[in-house]
């Protein structure tokens, strides 16, 4: 059987090699000569296309056999689009709609073809911007709790859990990168590391000769290798999630992985503690972002008090897993022994989040690849103020997390941060 030879789609070839698909056919029209595409992808890995016909709208995104923040030099499997279409398939079955709808996928081509979210935004943009939107928090404290809970032992069949474990965990090159760039990287001299230089050179050379941190990173990287508690987003950020005021949709999750419930809680938070530092860069002036500042550590407080009131509700209406079965507490008459056992569980997840908030804040600013929060801001000195305050951050929670009480303590801390760096 002869093996189809991959090759890259582009805005004049798409129609010809899409044009029979049926799924496409139905979506957005039957003659192709009369397609329109345009190409859209502006993220580190892939190429994405919109495509509108006559009758609607779809979009096709294909994985390329190399990092294309990079170049050829540094080559990735195509098998990362089969680990996205299957992430995606399992999160709309765990939290329906909060997704977009697969319409077709070609695993050698590496090609998903899906819903075109519109008018929808990425929510990065949006909160650059200055925008509130109202019904974040509570949409990805629900999407987080459901997917991360359904997917864990705590609800599978373990037969089906161990199925799904072994299938993900071919998606080596894509942790390797989280791996890597997130936990390791940002604190010595790597290769492709880069930062606001001469502004940060004295605090990244503060960084990376702290032990303390540096201990602390590797405990976190131990945990994201080693803890396969359910399958993760594995790269959840405000770059992946698609908004409007009304409808929150989460995309991308080619990095997914089985790995601990904390790690998309914490990589989530970490994107809007930065945004919340990054809007003194944005403001025209002093002070001008402040209601902006205040509705983003809103956002954090509703996003983890809404995880963690849906997690205890599914702890108790679908724990029908291995863990922490009803027969050792609730069978017995002892509901209280759960309620025991979900409160230790809920409190591993929260310091666990905060580390791993820590180091993402970390690897924005000093890594690969930055985020357009702090990117956007023109002047290197004012760039450099903002994001001297997260890695500041970034450093507290990730040393100090076990003895961090309260999210009002971290939003007391980062205010206090953001007045001491105000000039």
């Amino acid at each position: 059987m002869n093996e189809q030879v991959f090759e890259a789609l582009g805005i004049e070839t798409l129609p010809a090699r899409l044009g029979g698909n049926a799924a496409l056919k139905e979506r957005i029209g039957a003659d192709s000569s009369r397609w329109r595409v345009r190409e859209v992808g502006d993220g580190n890995l892939n190429l994405v296309f919109i495509v509108t016909g006559e009758t609607g709208s779809a979009i096709v995104k294909q994985a390329l056999p190399y990092v294309r923040l990079v170049g050829e030099s540094w080559p990735l499997p195509l098998k990362r689009s089969f680990f996205e279409y299957h992430a995606l398939k399992r999160q709309a079955e765990r939290d329906p709609g909060m997704v977009p709808e697969i319409l077709f996928f070609d695993e050698a081509q590496a090609i998903i073809v899906m819903e075109y979210l519109t008018p929808h935004v990425i929510l990065r943009r949006a909160l650059i911007e200055g925008r509130q939107l109202p019904k974040i928090g509570r949409d990805l404290g629900l999407f987080t709790a459901r997917t991360l809970f359904r997917g864990s032992d705590l609800s599978m069949p373990t037969r089906e859990k161990k199925a799904d474990v072994a299938l993900f965990a071919d998606n080596v090159e894509l942790c390797d990168i989280t791996e890597n760039l997130v936990f390791s990287d940002p604190y010595f001299e790597a290769t492709l590391n880069r930062h606001t230089t001469p502004q940060l050179d004295g605090l990244v050379e503060e960084l990376r000769r702290d032990r303390d941190l540096k201990v602390e990173a590797q405990r976190l990287k131990h945990l994201f290798s080693a803890k396969a508690e359910t399958l993760c987003h594995g790269d959840l950020h405000t770059g992946s999630v698609m908004v409007t005021d009304e409808d929150t949709r989460v995309i991308d999750p080619e990095f997914a992985f089985y790995g601990p419930i904390s790690f998309d809680v914490g990589m989530l938070l970490a994107n809007f503690w930065m945004s919340y530092f990054s809007q003194e860069g944005h403001e025209a002036e002093a002070g001008g972002r402040d209601v902006m500042r205040a509705y983003l550590m809103e956002t954090v407080e509703t996003i983890w008090e809404t995880f963690r009131a849906e997690f205890a509700n599914l702890w108790r209406s679908e724990r029908k897993g291995i863990l922490y079965q009803a027969s050792l507490f609730e069978d017995r008459g002892d509901p209280l022994g759960a309620e025991q056992a979900l409160a230790i569980v809920l409190d591993d997840i929260r310091r666990e989040m905060l580390g791993f908030a820590g180091v993402e804040m970390h690897r924005r600013i000093l890594g690969l690849a930055h985020n357009a929060d702090f990117e956007t801001i023109a002047d290197p000195d004012r760039r450099a103020v903002c994001e001297s305050k997260a890695l500041k951050l970034g450093r507290h929670l990730a040393v100090n997390r076990e003895r961090i009480s309260s999210l009002a303590d971290i939003r007391a801390t980062a205010e206090r941060l953001y007045r001491e760096t105000l000039s």
